[in-house]
């Protein structure tokens, strides 16, 4: 009996049952820290970019691209609450004054910067 090509490039089959299945295995990929905006952008990709998520699967590029995210996020996360801080005027004299008052517009700093993040990094 021929080869098939797949059996001339070394490829190899099993048996189950009445079927001869390849055996076939996905490259390994490199594993990285996934924090809380790379698991936003999987959670995004697998619910609203089917497409792009099965490529970037199948291709092994997933965690590199999740690791991407996730740095990019985080590096523009830290750097708009640092200048909206700034615009602000939350500085450590207020903290020192007022704590209460710091946290307010610390979060809401934190929770307008988090909103612009997903909007330009993760939900993208």
């Amino acid at each position: 009996m021929a080869k098939t090509i797949f059996e001339e490039v070394g490829g190899t089959y099993r048996i189950v049952g009445d079927y001869c299945l390849p055996n076939l295995t996905l490259p390994t990929e490199e594993e990285h820290q996934i924090g809380v905006w790379g698991q936003r952008r999987l959670r995004y990709l697998k619910h609203h970019r089917k497409v792009l998520y099965y490529n970037l699967f199948t291709s092994s590029k997933l965690h590199s691209h999740l690791a991407d995210v996730e740095e990019q996020a985080q590096e523009l996360f830290l750097w708009l609450v640092k200048e909206y801080a700034e615009k602000e005027g939350v500085a450590e004299q207020l903290k020192v004054d007022n704590q209460m008052k710091w946290v307010r517009k610390m979060n809401n700093i934190r929770k307008l910067t988090a909103e612009v993040v997903n909007a330009d990094v993760v939900f993208v």
